[in-house]
């Protein structure tokens, strides 16, 4: 089974989120009285599945058109996805200031204006904050703007670090010793173990000591709240089998390390056998610097697009290959991944020019190539923002002749090319490589290869398998099951940096969207890559005003 995909599935009542608080302010409002000045109010929304769903109302500021609001908005921003936010503002009549805000009838009040963006645009500004030009209900602008600033809580920050080791490990091997890793999974309230973090595998050992991890307060909850740690021996095939497993808590654990006493792991079904014993090196409380402290910051994620033109995804004139062009305007499975993808990740892109190329194809007045351009142009990588990708992409598939075979080994080495020339100037950026394909590939060990000497940089690749094939040698890529990818001359890759996806085990289950499932891991591995090379954030930069940013309201 898909890792990443199962996560998801199991997971959905125990999603990661990064609770955040809004506040707002305005300025310049119309004044909406005869003997005095508007007393204004606020109201924000956020934007699911087409409907707006109401998520806080500030208190009524009286006499005021440059309201500061004490009362706040909480919102769980998600990484993966796109959280459009809708700011309403009302002159609060007098007759109604003795009326509970929550019961506020809005058509009965004087509307002072919108305002439209998505929670990712706030979280990018280096000060959390967004001022955003007023519209009337029409799209046209007013007088006034609106300031959101976010901020996260304080637990967000607490993570806690611990290194296990292990003795006289139960063997599972006949001709040699196990080779053990361990899970650790939070219990829901039913019992459903969430997987949350795991160490890497320790091969043909019985007493392994392995790399320290590290939980966030936001995975383990509360120090009282149970976990379930399990160690299990590595199966290439993905069918690990459990060595033993123990429940305990993050307060059992530091006890753990205070007495320097081991925990018994025993057999899974109720069969209290010892199978070896449990025993901390390391325990540290911590506050760390979040994801969020390095996107305001200045840092981003640029984004690249690889795109499969391989033979084997048909003809794109018939409606039967994977990279037909719908007159009606139903995007096709590629265009599905580009878009999801890009429309997340563009706002982390201060430029928004996106490098994109093509693969196995013959180009115009060559022969196959393996990399080029889906621009055209034989100089420039770049497109501009996500339309810019989609016309490129959509062009490309009428001037190249479909071919073969599918190779990923040059792609991810021009991104890593990048990625590299990129960390010679700075380190505040970090890259994301989407590459979509049909099949599987046939240059696995140049791909192995490439991606280890990738490991080193700033740089994560997102596979997504359209179409049926059997994608089974493509999930060795992901090293989701604890196995480190190792190239032919034997190096093993400093961290996991891949998550392969296929689009018909996502969409067959329904529950999630291959943009999530791609993207869950992307803020983790982002974070390793700065902390490991203790790169912090950039310090706050305090700006005298934030510019005012009208974006196009959306479709509502």
């Amino acid at each position: 089974p898909n890792e990443a995909v199962d996560h998801f599935f199991q997971g959905q009542a125990l999603r990661l989120y990064t609770p955040l608080e809004l506040s707002f302010s305005a300025s310049k409002l119309r004044n909406m009285d005869a003997l005095s000045k508007s007393d204004p109010m606020l109201v924000v929304y956020t934007k699911m599945d087409g409907r707006l769903e109401e998520i806080g109302r500030t208190e009524v500021i009286l006499n005021s058109l440059e309201p500061l609001w004490i009362t706040k908005a909480m919102i769980n921003y998600q990484f993966e996805i796109v959280q459009p936010l809708v700011f309403r503002i009302y002159d609060v009549d007098t007759k109604y200031h003795n009326t509970p805000l929550k019961t506020l009838n809005l058509a009965q009040q004087d509307f002072l204006g919108e305002a439209f963006c998505n929670l990712s645009e706030i979280v990018t500004k280096f000060n959390h904050s967004l001022t955003l030009n007023l519209r009337n209900g029409s799209g046209h602008a007013l007088q006034g703007t609106v300031t959101v600033h976010a901020e996260e809580t304080a637990s967000s920050r607490m993570a806690v670090d611990m290194q296990f080791h292990c003795l006289n490990l139960d063997n599972k091997d006949t001709f040699s010793k196990s080779d053990p890793f361990l899970r650790v999974s939070r219990l829901s309230e039913s019992a459903v173990a969430i997987p949350i973090c795991k160490t890497e595998v320790i091969k043909n050992n019985l007493n392994p000591v392995w790399r320290p991890i590290t939980l966030t307060s936001q995975q383990y909850s509360s120090k009282d709240d149970p976990l379930l740690v399990e160690c299990f021996d590595f199966d290439a095939s993905g069918n690990h089998e459990l060595i033993g497993s123990l429940q305990t808590t993050i307060a059992q654990l530091e006890n753990l390390y205070n007495s320097k006493a081991g925990a018994n792991f025993y057999s899974h079904k109720g069969q209290k056998k010892l199978k070896g014993q449990l025993f901390l090196d390391k325990f540290q409380e911590k506050v760390q610097h979040t994801f969020l402290d390095y996107i305001s910051s200045g840092f981003e994620l640029n984004f690249m697009v690889a795109v499969d033109f391989t033979a084997s995804n048909g003809d794109p004139r018939v409606p039967q290959s994977l990279h037909y062009i719908d007159p009606s305007g139903r995007p096709n499975s590629y265009q599905q991944a580009i878009l999801g993808v890009s429309e997340v990740l563009q706002f982390y892109d201060n430029d928004r020019r996106f490098p994109a190329w093509g693969f196995g194809a013959k180009i115009p007045r060559g022969s196959v190539s393996h990399c080029f351009n889906l621009n055209a142009s034989t100089n420039d990588c770049e497109v501009v923002g996500v339309e810019g990708i989609m016309s490129a992409y959509s062009s490309t598939l009428y001037s190249v002749s479909l071919a073969g075979p599918t190779l990923f080994g040059p792609v991810i080495s021009k991104a890593a090319e990048i990625a590299s020339h990129s960390v010679q100037y700075g380190n505040n950026k970090y890259f994301v490589l989407l590459i979509i394909t049909d099949g599987v590939i046939t240059d696995q060990q140049e791909t192995k290869d490439s991606i280890v000497r990738a490991s080193d940089l700033p740089l994560s690749i997102l596979i997504v398998g359209v179409g049926n094939a059997d994608f089974t040698q493509m999930r060795i890529l992901d090293a989701d099951f604890g196995k480190r990818l190792e190239s032919s001359t034997g190096r093993v890759a400093t961290r996991d940096i891949v998550q392969f996806v296929p689009m018909r085990e996502v969409q067959a289950g329904g529950q999630v969207t291959v943009v999530q499932s791609l993207l869950e891991e992307l803020p983790g591995q982002f974070l390793e890559y700065m902390r490991t090379r203790d790169i912090k954030p950039r310090p706050p930069q305090h700006a005298s005003a934030p510019p005012a940013y009208p974006p196009p309201p959306p479709q509502l």
